[in-house]
């Protein structure tokens, strides 16, 4: 497959929307995650606004795509330096609100020399109390909206919108609270789980049967499972299988945002037209490409590094049935 395959369609770029989480990360680069108390020293350290809305739209843009985001943040420091680094970065954060009185949410992350991490994050529930109106000609302004779980009443009426004006409206199934997925998911036409949320709606480990499951459940919509170092899976409603991509193999230093930039790199691919094998295979090489930089989002690549990595990358798509992990 020719990198020009994944090159972006002529005419101006793609415009897609990213609703939900927008934080300021302290990540903190370790030899080891610790296993009990006491006091352990980093070697590298770094802060970058991110979240995975706020990351999903780094990689649209960094993909050539034009990406707006909706989030809030509180009114105080953290929140202004929120909107400035992720407007430096090429996201326009005019759709952002500012929550009066709320603190912005902040976490603390510790990313190990294989790439592992552990997080400790902190969210004002105050930040998503009120919910804008979304309509239908706000949407209709966009090729594809993607919400995550962070703030689920603006992520339900802006997938319910976007399905009125007929476009992509997909989720991020992360995990998430006690019944979100199952009140965000009917509205959507696309859904990508993390393996984690996916084994914990399906009530299985089993990613064949994962699938086929949250197919049945949410037949409506295009489903898919990101599984890390596995790869992909995703049912293909033309012939009834479960496909298989496998991953890039690549050596990873941090995979703090990776899942975020595989779906902010699907909605601008589905936004523009991509074939679906095209679009998983855009999706995951940005993510393992991501996976190689310290600094969460900021390792999203470019669409021609993107490019120029698939060009050598020959993986076949498969059915899940013929996998070895699978036996």
């Amino acid at each position: 497959m020719t990198p020009s395959a994944f090159a972006p369609p002529p005419g101006p770029p793609r415009r897609v929307l990213c609703i939900g989480a927008a934080v300021l990360d302290t990540l903190f680069r370790v030899r080891s995650l610790p296993t009990g108390q006491g006091k352990i020293l980093p070697y590298e350290m770094l802060q970058v606004a991110e979240g995975m809305a706020s990351s999903a739209a780094f990689a649209v843009a960094r993909l050539g795509g034009h990406a707006s985001l909706w989030g809030a943040v509180g009114d105080d420091a953290t929140g202004e330096r929120i909107l400035s680094d992720l407007g430096d970065s090429g996201i326009d954060t005019s759709g952002m609100t500012v929550v009066q009185g709320a603190r912005s949410a902040v976490s603390t992350i510790l990313i190990d020399d294989e790439g592992e991490r552990l997080i400790v994050p902190f969210y004002d529930d105050r930040l998503h109390n009120t919910v804008r109106l979304v309509t239908e000609q706000e949407m209709s302004a966009f090729d594809a909206v993607l919400v995550d779980v962070r703030w689920p009443k603006l992520a339900l009426q802006a997938l319910i919108e976007a399905g009125k004006a007929g476009k992509p409206a997909i989720l991020d199934g992360d995990v998430a609270g006690e019944g979100v997925i199952e009140v965000l998911a009917p509205a959507a036409s696309h859904i990508v789980f993390s393996q984690p949320a996916a084994e914990r709606l399906a009530g299985t480990a089993d990613l064949i049967e994962t699938v086929g499951l949250l197919k049945r459940k949410f037949e409506h919509a295009f489903i898919s499972v990101t599984a890390g170092e596995t790869g992909s899976l995703w049912f293909d409603d033309a012939s009834g299988d479960i496909r298989h991509l496998a991953a890039p193999k690549v050596r990873a230093i941090d995979t703090l945002a990776a899942g975020d930039i595989f779906h902010g790199a699907f909605a601008l691919a589905i936004a523009e037209g991509l074939p679906i094998e095209e679009t998983m295979r855009l999706s995951s090489m940005a993510a393992a490409l991501k996976c190689q930089v310290f600094g969460g989002r900021i390792g999203a690549p470019s669409r021609a590094e993107a490019c120029d990595a698939l060009r050598n990358w020959n993986v076949r798509v498969s059915k899940a049935s013929d996998v070895e992990f699978n036996r």
